[in-house]
């Protein structure tokens, strides 16, 4: 997906945070269990900050994090979200930046992320105060499936093998097909690990549906009624429980 259509949807999303959160900054979130709106938003504002720092040494900040208390949570988002995208604007997207992505470690690893954290926490705000969850263009959303798929997951389990290791040594390997209408994925799991083809195979469960949908429906974010789950129960159940490990 293309840098400029990624910082699109980046100004989009945070312009749509930033408008609902405001609403009702007391507000539980039911999909981060423990906060609220106003913890949602802190959040975000470090997590800007800190890939702000993370271009900028090239290395991690340290130390780390900020005391953001004595900022009120929406000015604090802002600062913060003028600082990634003036960040963004003065650099390309192959300049160094430190990630946690050993393959990539590019500010174009940032701009993805940054688009695809925003469209889900912006998710998390709608959930909270009670709005419609606003569009998510099919573009994004199959390019953050194929994100949380790949990076998230399959790199994930490889890196910090031994987070995953309890959900995937107890039940036997399994496959699952992830199918939209712009990607497919075939998820495989063993006591070895994960691995995520670009491919279409047949999978002991196949999860399908509009890439909003599913885009949602992996992240934990509702929407399951527009999901078409088919197959193993146990193959879905074991692919859930390895993306909250992978998504924590």
């Amino acid at each position: 997906m293309e840098n400029r259509r990624l910082l699109d949807h980046l100004a989009n999303d945070y312009a749509r945070l930033r408008a609902v959160a405001e609403r009702d900054l007391t507000a539980d979130v039911p999909t981060c269990p423990g906060w609220t709106v106003t913890d949602l938003v802190r959040h975000v504002t470090e997590v800007y900050l800190h890939k702000t720092e993370a271009m900028r040494l090239a290395d991690w900040p340290d130390p780390w994090p900020p005391d953001l208390s004595g900022e009120p949570p929406i000015a604090g988002l802002e600062r913060a979200y003028a600082e990634l995208t003036a960040e963004f604007a003065a650099r390309a997207p192959g300049d160094k930046a430190a990630t946690w992505h050993g393959p990539d470690q590019t500010v174009g690893f940032w701009i993805r992320r940054m688009a695809q954290e925003t469209v889900i926490h912006r998710i998390d705000a709608e959930i909270a105060v009670g709005e419609p969850v606003a569009e998510i263009a099919d573009d994004l959303a199959v390019d953050g499936i194929d994100e949380l798929l790949h990076l998230f997951l399959a790199y994930g389990a490889q890196q910090w093998a031994e987070y995953f290791a309890p959900a995937l040594e107890e039940t036997p390997g399994h496959t699952v097909a992830v199918r939209v209408e712009g990607g497919s994925w075939l998820v495989t799991t063993s006591a070895e690990g994960v691995e995520v083809a670009g491919k279409d195979a047949d999978a002991d469960a196949v999860t399908s549906g509009p890439p909003a949908a599913v885009l949602r429906w992996l992240w934990a974010r509702g929407d399951d009624d527009a999901v078409a789950v088919a197959g193993s129960d146990a193959a879905v159940a074991q692919l859930r429980r390895l993306l909250v490990i992978a998504t924590q």
